[in-house]
């Protein structure tokens, strides 16, 4: 019999590695937390590293993934890794700082699977790539490159997911954020941290309006991330937990957001990031 907050644990080979993930799932008396059965998640970004991370765990938990990506090709083998897996996926391409392109999507979303339930905003990288550029040699165009994603990005896709998520009186909105909104990182990333800092500012006011209707908005700030040459060496010496955070962490963290457990949690930003700020 199981028990309050036992553990059971499932574990998934990834066709075609050989790799072992273990999930693990806590129990509330006969109910598994954190499921999602029933519900649409369009995760953006999602064709690769921490977005297909994302992507996973809300698949694992019993959603329908749609993996949204700048190339198509990306998110269509992503979604296909996932259904290998014996998960819901599927895929969509689209431009994230397109207002017509993400509300063209969202339309074909509700065509083929749906309305879409829990939207996570992932999608950071503008599609010239990062370019860490001092900020007095930065130019405009570089800045608003970083806004129109981070920033109207968002703004974009709540505007054409929120009023079906109000309508049925439950929806998830979940901001993947860094903490170099909140911290000098010195390296060139003014613009970069200036963009996250806005979208934590309507995350925050976005939660008072959407509340009342049964639809929680909040975020996470990342810290150094295991997607870059030499993360793992800054992060040893920069975080306590001594590693730099991976896919998996940035899932299991979203996929708490993202559940009906979490409904008292509104308008916050969770830190993930190996204990390399406190606050």
């Amino acid at each position: 019999m199981l028990h309050a907050f036992d553990p059971v644990h499932l574990e998934y080979v990834h066709p075609g590695t050989g790799l072992n993930t273990v999930v693990f799932l806590c129990i509330l008396g006969d109910k598994r937390m954190f499921r999602l059965d029933g519900k649409v998640a369009l995760v953006s970004g999602a064709g690769r590293g921490m977005g297909f991370g994302i992507a996973q765990a809300l698949a694992t938990q019993g959603a329908h993934v749609v993996v949204n990506d700048f190339h198509l090709d990306r998110a269509e083998s992503a979604a296909r890794q996932l259904q290998e897996m014996g998960f819901k996926a599927s895929a969509q391409a689209a431009d994230l700082t397109d207002r017509a392109a993400i509300f063209a999507m969202v339309d074909r979303v509700k065509a083929e699977v749906g309305t879409v339930d829990i939207f996570v905003h992932n999608a950071g990288i503008p599609a010239q790539g990062w370019g860490y550029t001092p900020f007095l040699q930065s130019p405009e165009s570089e800045w608003n490159a970083w806004l129109q994603l981070n920033l109207h990005g968002l703004m974009h896709a709540c505007q054409a997911m929120l009023p079906a998520m109000q309508e049925k009186g439950w929806g998830r909105i979940v901001a993947i954020n860094s903490d170099a909104a909140r911290t000098a990182t010195g390296m060139g990333l003014c613009a970069y941290g200036a963009a996250k800092a806005a979208a934590i500012g309507f995350i925050r006011n976005l939660s008072g309006e959407v509340g009342p209707h049964g639809v929680t908005a909040n975020a996470l700030s990342l810290g150094t991330m295991n997607n870059w040459e030499g993360s793992e060496k800054i992060a040893k010496r920069g975080t306590s937990v001594g590693r730099a955070g991976s896919p998996q962490d940035v899932g299991a963290a979203v996929t708490y957001l993202a559940s009906t457990e979490a409904e008292w949690v509104n308008g916050q930003v969770l830190p993930v990031n190996g204990g390399g700020v406190v606050s």
